[in-house]
């Protein structure tokens, strides 16, 4: 039986994806694992690779999806933007990490939040 929580990132990760597109990312990576984490999406947008941290929530009962972005969870994206810039030593480029933040309401289309630089490094 599938995970709910897990199908609600999928379809949050699939709506940004589509998204970030439409906004001129070019995506080149999806899901990069190691063994610290994971990054959802990795993009260049011009001259930028953008590491995008993608939070879906329904409803705001544990706040918004901005607000999950903690400390600890900054320090954990932070880490693991520069694990995968070492592991990709030819990608000699400025880098960030963006939040894209996904929140279902009833009735409505979804509101979908993106902020560039959410994360410094």
């Amino acid at each position: 039986m599938p995970d709910p929580r897990r199908q609600l990132g999928n379809w949050g990760e699939e709506r940004v994806a589509e998204f970030l597109r439409r906004q001129g990312y070019v995506i080149i990576e999806r899901n990069w694992r190691c063994a610290a984490g994971e990054l959802d999406i990795i993009a260049w947008e011009g001259e930028w690779l953008a590491f995008i941290e993608v939070r879906t929530r329904r409803g705001r009962s544990y706040g918004t999806p901005e607000e999950s972005i903690t400390p600890a969870k900054q320090a954990k994206l932070i880490e693991l933007a520069r694990l995968y810039m070492q592991e990709h030593p030819k990608l000699e480029c400025d880098w960030r990490i963006d939040v894209v933040a996904v929140e279902l309401q009833r009735g409505s289309l979804p509101r979908v939040n993106l902020i560039r630089s959410a994360v410094m490094g």
